[in-house]
């Protein structure tokens, strides 16, 4: 793939030439038979999301790399498919992949990972952990315990979470210091009820925000906030709270695509968040996910 161009981004000190690729942390590509999408509301993304239309979306919202992350098909096959995606088409630096933390043949499953021969590609995994009914999930010690296991496979783990899962998901970051966690959309906050949902959220994100081995991406906010109505100004708060709880050095921009196209375009995603931080903050919109997820390194 070609070097990216220069382009000016800001900075905390002001503006100016960077050379960095501009990185979506947070993508996926489906097809119409994934079984959620026939949910009552997601008529508008209940179609076949391939390779072409997210290299379209790259070009136009000017994105150089992606990760691409499992789009809970529910079983490895989904993973391995992605991995061979990754290897042929340049514009995806990583994957994400599907993990089940109570998998009993969880060791076979990441073998069947690791020894891929895309498996340089495989930058982290994820449970479908909001699914779960009990809060407490993260916090059982048979999890942890397959926590501690995919440490020693990938080097992170993607925290796809309710708020009130929050408190547990910071006892796993503790109980397993070795393992990068990634929280994935910060931790899901309900925009649409204003300040009594920043308020629920930041209290329970706090925690969490202060274990060093947890990063978060500001991602999958426009589908928490009011599909039809939402504004920039309705994400404001709850952004320059995640910048103020972990720092840019620790978030990354993700666009959520295509599920965002619930509520909004890929560019508008990004136009939002930009708008919102005074320009593509350099740690935001790149340097964060290069370094947590070994972009570069493969």
């Amino acid at each position: 793939m070609a070097r990216p161009a220069q382009r000016r981004v800001a900075s905390r000190g002001g503006s100016r030439l960077s050379t960095r690729p501009v990185i979506d942390a947070h993508q996926h590509v489906w097809t119409a038979d994934y079984p959620w999408l026939a949910k009552p509301g997601y008529e508008a993304i209940h179609r076949d999301f391939g390779v072409a239309d997210l290299r379209a979306n790259l070009k136009a919202a000017g994105v150089d790399r992606t990760i691409l992350v499992e789009a809970d098909w529910g079983h490895p096959s989904e993973t391995v498919e992605f991995l061979h995606l990754a290897g042929a088409v340049p514009e995806v630096a990583g994957v994400v992949g599907y993990v089940d933390l109570l998998d009993p043949d969880l060791p076979t499953t990441l073998g069947r990972y690791t020894t891929h021969r895309h498996t340089r590609y495989l930058v982290g995994l994820r449970d479908q952990v909001q699914a779960r009914r009990d809060p407490d999930f993260l916090a059982r010690p048979e999890v942890v315990s397959a926590l501690r296991r995919i440490a020693g496979a990938v080097p992170t783990f993607d925290l796809i979470v309710r708020v009130d899962q929050l408190d547990a998901a910071a006892r796993a970051a503790a109980a397993v210091p070795e393992l990068q966690f990634v929280l994935d959309h910060l931790g899901k906050p309900q925009i649409r009820d204003g300040a009594a949902g920043l308020a629920a959220w930041r209290e329970a994100v706090g925690p969490l925000a202060k274990r060093p081995n947890v990063v978060a991406k500001l991602s999958g906010l426009v589908t928490e906030a009011d599909w039809e109505h939402w504004t920039p100004e309705d994400l404001r708060p709850f952004v320059q709270a995640a910048l103020e709880l972990f720092g840019p050095d620790r978030l990354m921009f993700g666009s959520d695509w295509p599920m965002c196209e619930l509520a909004a375009p890929y560019t508008r995603v990004k136009e939002a968040l930009i708008e919102i931080l005074g320009g593509e903050d350099p740690d935001v919109f790149s340097a964060t996910a290069q370094r947590i997820y070994r972009i570069g390194e493969q």
